[in-house]
């Protein structure tokens, strides 16, 4: 018989020195703070006397979540935790590992704890990537102290981590660098000979850090490499300087804080909707192309105008469900980059146009009473009687044709005896909507309104 080869236990990882990087590594990873000095940002956590700080200062360190954007210091920030609380420090990264992974981590702290050796600090990078499973295998060790959890996340961890995981861990959220934390960050690196680009004799403008602080979205991992690219190409030339061109070059293109699943696509798209339905044209149309030069499909862009035209603006200007529709016809029909024609031109349209919310608060209303009257009968004489039985039952009896009244009007009941005189619709005062209502409320009959009378 075939001899069965036994399955490899996967090895455990061995925890990360907290020294400095080898000179390989992208200046990025080379630059990478060591201390709660070192680290530029995030003082609304880190700083003296903030929460995080004193609970690292105290050794009293919970498992926590940290949620951000990308290039804001979580892991970075992770190493410093794990430094300053003399924690070994084990990195996973949700895309690769899986649950062999985390067993292994769990396994090595155990056996780290019954030798004295201390706490271990379990790095879990990209932690809404792991599956409700993976996210479960760690749940026991986290409660019982075996491993301290550090989990970094771009998403919102109340969507992508498990409630009995979230509870028992503290969330921290990082803010965007701004500009000015990120040329920090560069100026050091220039200025750095032992991990950074202090010894490669290259000058660099002040308009390019600036240009450079100011185009790479808040990360700081993106200015970091694309300032070490730009120095490597200036070294080979004679004059040894960077300039914006140099660095426009390096990024080849601005960077975009977009992605189609995640928190940024629907920040965006809601920052999008509440300036359309704000009445800010300018903001509609930064919005609109923010999305559109990251890449959003334009079709979702246009679907959730279609909506706007409705709830939104509704009845104060029916036309803007008409401009809706046809600009989704039009894309459809063009696609982009020539699209934005339309996109931009429907978005004007709906910010300019007088607002109301009439449609979705008469719907509710309604609603409301059909669901707290879901069995009532239709009222006999607007059931249709297409038999003799039914005519005997009196079905139609009494039915008044609104055609053969003035102004094609007539009043009669035609609701449910439990909700009779009941009133949905409320209209705006704005636009076509508010005319009306100007109309019927100036003594008018509701057939003069209608005919223009």
């Amino acid at each position: 018989m075939p001899r069965k080869t036994a399955a490899k236990r996967p090895q455990p990882r061995t925890p990360e020195p907290h020294g400095a990087p080898d000179r390989l590594a992208p200046l990025a990873a080379r630059m990478r703070p060591r201390s709660f000095d070192e680290y530029v940002g995030q003082q609304h956590i880190v700083g003296e006397g903030r929460m995080l700080r004193r609970l690292v200062e105290s050794g009293a360190l919970p498992s926590i979540i940290l949620w951000g954007p990308p290039g804001t210091g979580k892991t970075t920030l992770a190493r410093i935790i794990a430094g300053a609380t003399d924690a070994a420090f084990v990195p996973v990264s949700a895309v690769s590992a899986g649950v062999a992974d985390l067993r292994a981590a769990v396994a090595e702290a155990r056996e780290r704890l019954q030798a004295g050796g201390g706490r271990t600090v379990l790095f879990i990078d990209e932690i809404h990537r792991f599956n409700k499973a993976q996210q479960d295998a760690i749940l026991p060790y986290v409660e019982d102290g075996t491993i301290t959890l550090i989990g970094a996340t771009t998403e919102n961890p109340s969507f992508e981590v498990i409630g009995p995981l979230l509870s028992r861990s503290r969330v921290f959220a990082l803010k965007q660098l701004e500009p000015g934390d990120i040329e920090r960050l560069l100026r050091r690196a220039i200025e750095d000979r032992a991990r950074g680009l202090g010894d490669t004799d290259v000058t660099v403008d002040d308009e390019a850090l600036a240009s450079l602080a100011a185009s790479t979205g808040g990360d700081a991992r993106i200015a970091l490499n694309a300032l070490e690219a730009a120095v490597a190409a200036a070294a080979g030339r004679d004059e040894r300087r960077v300039t914006v061109d140099d660095i426009e070059e390096a990024l080849q293109h601005r960077t975009y804080l977009y992605d189609r699943a995640g928190d940024a696509h629907y920040d965006t798209v809601s920052a999008f909707i509440k300036s359309l339905r704000g009445s800010d044209p300018d903001a509609a149309l930064y919005w609109l192309a923010r999305m559109i030069e990251a890449g959003e499909d334009p079709l979702f862009i246009v679907r959730r105008m279609v909506i706007l035209a409705s709830e939104d603006v509704g009845l104060a200007d029916p036309m803007a469900m008409l401009i809706a529709t046809s600009c989704q016809q039009a894309v459809h029909f063009i696609g982009l980059p020539e699209g934005f024609f339309p996109m931009a031109e429907c978005a004007l349209y709906l910010a300019l146009a007088p607002k109301s919310n009439s449609v979705g608060r008469s719907y509710s209303a309604a609603l409301a009473d059909v669901q707290n009257t879901r069995n009532d009968p239709v009222p006999l004489h607007l059931r249709n009687a297409v038999t003799p039985l039914m005519r005997q039952m009196g079905y139609g009896a009494g039915y008044k044709y609104a055609h053969d009244y003035e102004g094609g009007v007539v009043e009669q009941q035609h609701l449910p005896d439990r909700v009779a005189g009941h009133r949905y619709y409320r209209p705006g005062d704005l636009g076509w909507e508010g005319r009306r209502k100007r109309e019927r409320d100036g003594g008018r009959s509701p057939g003069q309104a209608r005919r223009g009378e």
